[in-house]
């Protein structure tokens, strides 16, 4: 297993403040706090990245306290340094068997950059989400607080992870809500990950398929550029090139579904 990934020290006063906090609502039900995304993987942008961290918690754990653990970690009560907090509440019974499901006691979204929302019903939304996130913390999670990624959240199987993929790259074709350098980096990883099962950050993925992809090299070098800048200042992408991009990944997916249900 490769060493840890550090904190970037932007976010290490704030994560340290989230832990402490955590801790004090869940007590000793709080089982262990991990930061997921760009975090984990080692590519966190100050300024366009969000923080996502993934927090399990023994299954006796209160109900009740779940409002009071969302109102102290929302921004501004909790101040984000980061262009948003993106926090999923799990049971540790849950995470401790491979699922496509939502599963979550608790979805909080918050921050400068994010529209500020909290959810208690893991049926609310599509479970997609939530099964690319398990399956990217499973394979890199940072620990914040408590035990062992590998010890809490089961890796979803396989044939989940293609199919929420497919969930996703359909939800990011239709592109309401999502930049558009982030739909087509994520596309990147999506086709990454279909061919070697592993999850890379944003920039590498998008490396990668570059390298490999000359059609969609142009597309992908810009991007690259984009992400490098704040949400709000990112380039233009044509809207053609970001669709027809997004239909090939989809195809890339599905030849990976068929392979995988044909094993």
């Amino acid at each position: 297993m490769s060493s840890p990934v550090p904190q970037p020290p932007e976010v290490r006063p704030y994560l340290d403040e989230l832990v402490r906090r955590a801790r004090a609502v869940c007590g000793p039900h709080l089982v262990s706090v991990l930061a997921v995304g760009s975090l984990a993987l080692g590519d966190y942008r100050h300024g366009r990245s969000d923080i996502d961290v993934t927090v399990v918690v023994d299954p006796s754990l209160p109900r009740r306290v779940l409002p009071e653990l969302a109102r102290v970690l929302a921004h501004p009560a909790l101040p984000c340094p980061a262009a948003g907090l993106e926090l999923v509440v799990y049971p540790a019974d849950f995470t401790a068997r491979p699922s496509g499901e939502a599963g979550y006691l608790m979805d909080l979204n918050t921050g400068p950059s994010l529209s500020e929302r909290v959810s208690f019903d893991p049926g609310a939304g599509p479970s997609f989400w939530y099964a690319l996130d398990r399956s990217l913390a499973h394979q890199g999670g940072l620990p914040l607080f408590g035990r062992p990624v590998r010890e809490v959240i089961a890796a979803p199987e396989r044939g989940t992870v293609l199919a929420a993929l497919r969930a996703s790259v359909r939800e990011h074709a239709e592109g309401e809500g999502h930049v558009a350098d982030n739909r087509v980096l994520n596309g990147c990883r999506s086709v990454v990950y279909c061919r070697t099962g592993r999850w890379l950050a944003k920039r590498g993925a998008g490396e990668a398929v570059a390298a490999s992809e000359e059609d969609f090299r142009p597309l992908i070098t810009d991007a690259l550029r984009s992400f490098e800048r704040p949400r709000e200042s990112a380039l233009v992408l044509p809207r053609a090139a970001v669709r027809d991009f997004l239909a090939w990944v989809a195809g890339r997916v599905d030849e990976a579904v068929e392979a995988e249900t044909a094993r």
